[in-house]
């Protein structure tokens, strides 16, 4: 969902102006020489030279907790793995961290023609197929280099040479073991996106060690009916809540308690779990396996609220009025019992009246809908961000083959723990604040101006109009989405208005969030999958003394911007890492199901050819040019089309097209299509 504005005062001094002038957070950077304190001094590569470029400094170091491409610690500025330092004119890679004055950059690759490294199938006999969508030549690789790669494994080889034509010369450094099957999707991901995929022994034998907290000088939860709300495959549960009605001093309302896993109380600041989980930042859901930001004897174990098991919890009790404002909060450590593990399928059931749920649990779920009727109702008011974007579904056997590909359900029992949730986390950022305690808010901009004009073009050719000058609210978004809904094409306004917002990140400057339409916002609900509620959490102990017995201040000496920037970043990642995966999949079904003629609707268009989103399997593919009905085509960007100069063809996002499949190779997850008329 898009996120975060400053307020709408800020138009000329800050908001999405300022957001324009920001640099990405990787980019080119180029030396331009040395301060008098000794600090190599860069500047992007291609950026906008309006005013004066913010100044870059070069890292002598790594940030900590974050590996290069192959998990060696840097050695210095401009020279990460021990190559010579970087001089004036010299470029590299880097990744960006904001800082006062500007920009700290830490070098990922130095652009030269050094080696660099691509993941690949070895056939046995001397060439190496990439698996990387973007890596289309293959590798050369002496037969008597092969490190002893049997053929069809994968592995990793280093480039020898760059050539601009023909296969790259290399020879492998890493056999993988595996066969480029649909077992190795992930493993492909995983690697090819850097991700941190195996524990230090220290953090294992710390999971391994860990034990049910003491109850003492916690509040005791256990008579409460809290229930977990999860999807059927789900394995950690963070989450449990309950509600009741009650007469406020406003009038009628809903008492509400939020229930987190307590993870602080076994992931101390120092310890190898607090280092392995800062590392890899979040948990990685792929189709087929999770890469878990902790151990299982924790994620799926003590951390886990598992029903009739004893477990800590952070838990927040909120008051509302029948109209869904907050009218007080309040946190506490405390011991819980779930009364029942409950899926969104099931719950859903139970509301159309499908299904039965025993007497008790009915009447906490019956409670629990109508506290969300009343969220609801807060959140219309305040005009959320209305999007409802298909989400893929793919189902796989034992085996790893899939079964089955589609559009996931959607439920309201969603939306009711999504809206829990959001409330947790405005009464945590409120308590912060309140409390002055540092912490990481997730902020969502308003749209940066360049995406705001594509997309005031693209629905000017739909007949639609976005005033200019207006104070842009996420209100004026929805009055799009649902008057065109009146329009041919209307639909792709929402990928549209999607594609228009900001991205969501971590930060300890509060800019609020657009998105949500709130003041302040961050992330409390999830610490078992996410670092950045875990330092929440340590940040509410603290403030608000809740620690116990406990040491004081678990985030002291936290540089703030430097790990909002590395959550962000791994986010991202993450991120990537399974779309990949899932287009391997969805390719993986194309090829064992050669349909014939499908149907899809355009999702992107560019000079090269069009993106595509195959209905009923929303696998995405590309379509070149070259298979395009026959005509020479210019780009017409405002409107987001293609169109041909001789037979004046036309296409463009929104079109729903019939296609065949021209190529279809699952170890890259590509899917080449061809338009037929």
């Amino acid at each position: 969902m898009a996120r975060a504005s400053k307020r709408a005062n800020s138009k000329k001094s800050g908001g999405r102006n300022a957001a324009s002038r920001r640099l990405p957070p990787v980019c080119v950077v180029e030396v331009t020489g040395v301060s008098e304190d000794g600090d190599i001094l860069a500047r992007q590569v291609g950026g906008n030279d309006d005013g004066k470029p913010p100044r870059i400094v070069i890292s002598d170091k790594k940030r900590p907790g974050q590996p290069g491409r192959s998990g060696r610690k840097g050695r210095g500025a401009g020279a990460p793995t021990g190559g010579p330092a970087l001089g004036p004119g010299d470029r590299a890679l880097v990744r960006l961290t904001q800082q006062r004055g500007g920009y700290r950059a830490e070098i990922m690759r130095r652009l030269d023609d050094g080696p660099t490294t691509m993941l690949g199938v070895y056939d046995g006999k001397g060439r190496i197929r990439p698996t990387g969508k973007s890596d289309r030549h293959e590798l050369l690789v002496d037969p008597a280099d092969d490190g002893g790669a049997a053929a069809g494994e994968l592995v990793v080889a280093e480039i020898a040479n760059r050539r601009r034509a023909g296969p790259l010369e290399a020879h492998i450094v890493e056999t993988l073991g595996l066969e480029p099957g649909s077992r190795a999707y992930s493993q492909i991901a995983i690697h090819s996106h850097g991700l941190p995929s195996v524990f230090s022994n220290a953090a294992l034998a710390e999971a391994d060690a860990a034990i049910a907290v003491p109850v003492n000088q916690r509040a005791d939860l256990r008579q409460i009916p809290l229930v977990t709300i999860d999807g059927a495959d789900a394995r950690d549960f963070d989450d449990a809540v309950w509600a009741e009605p009650v007469r406020h001093e406003t009038g009628q309302g809903w008492n509400l308690i939020i229930a987190i896993a307590d993870v602080a109380a076994y992931v101390t600041p120092g310890s190898a779990l607090d280092g392995d989980a800062a590392l890899r930042g979040n948990s990685v859901y792929f189709t087929d396996r999770v890469v878990p930001m902790l151990p299982e004897a924790l994620s799926n174990g003590w951390c886990s609220l598992k029903p009739d098991e004893d477990r800590a919890c952070l838990a927040v009790h909120i008051r509302i009025d029948a109209a869904g404002a907050m009218l007080s909060h309040r946190f506490e450590r405390g011991v819980m019992c779930s009364a029942a593990r409950l899926t969104y399928a099931q719950v859903q059931e139970w509301r159309d009246g499908d299904a039965q749920l025993p007497d008790a649990i009915a009447a906490a779920v019956h409670n629990l809908y109508g506290a969300f009727e009343a969220l609801r109702l807060a959140a219309d008011k305040r005009q959320t961000l209305n999007l409802d974007m298909p989400e893929q579904k793919i189902e796989l056997d034992a085996d790893g083959e899939v079964t089955s590909i589609g559009t996931a359900p959607k439920y309201d029992s969603h939306q009711l723990i999504e809206t829990f949730m959001i409330a947790a986390n405005v009464a945590a950022a409120e308590a912060l604040e309140k409390a002055r305690q540092p912490f990481l808010y997730r902020v969502h901009d308003e749209p940066p101006a360049d995406k705001l004009d594509a997309f005031r073009d693209f629905i000017a050719s739909l007949g639609l109009k976005l005033a200019k000058g207006q104070v842009l609210r996420t209100g004026e978004f929805n009055r799009l989405i649902a008057e065109a809904k009146t329009v041919e094409d209307g639909h792709m306004v929402e990928v549209a208005v999607l594609r228009s917002q900001a991205q969501a990140v971590y930060t300890p400057t509060n800019i609020g969030h657009f998105g949500l339409g709130l003041r302040r916002y961050c992330h409390f609900t999830s610490p078992i999958r996410r670092y950045s509620d875990l330092l929440v959490h340590r940040a509410l102990i603290a403030g608000l003394g809740l620690a116990g017995d406990e040491s004081g201040d678990g985030n002291r000496g936290i540089d703030w911007h430097e790990i909002g920037g590395n959550l962000s970043d791994s986010e991202r990642r993450a991120a990537a890492a399974e779309r990949d995966v899932k287009d391997r999949f969805a390719s993986r079904w194309h090829a064992k199901h050669p349909d014939g003629r499908l149907r899809g609707r355009i999702s992107g268009v560019t000079r090269h050819g069009l993106f595509v989103t195959i209905d009923g399997t929303l696998a995405d593919g590309f379509v070149p040019m070259r298979y395009l009905p026959e005509d020479y085509y210019r780009l017409d960007e405002p409107a987001r089309r293609l169109v041909g100069r001789r037979r004046k063809l036309v296409f463009r996002i929104g079109d729903n097209v019939a296609l065949e499949i021209r190529d279809c190779e699952p170890l890259r997850g590509s899917l080449v299509l061809e338009i037929v008329r």
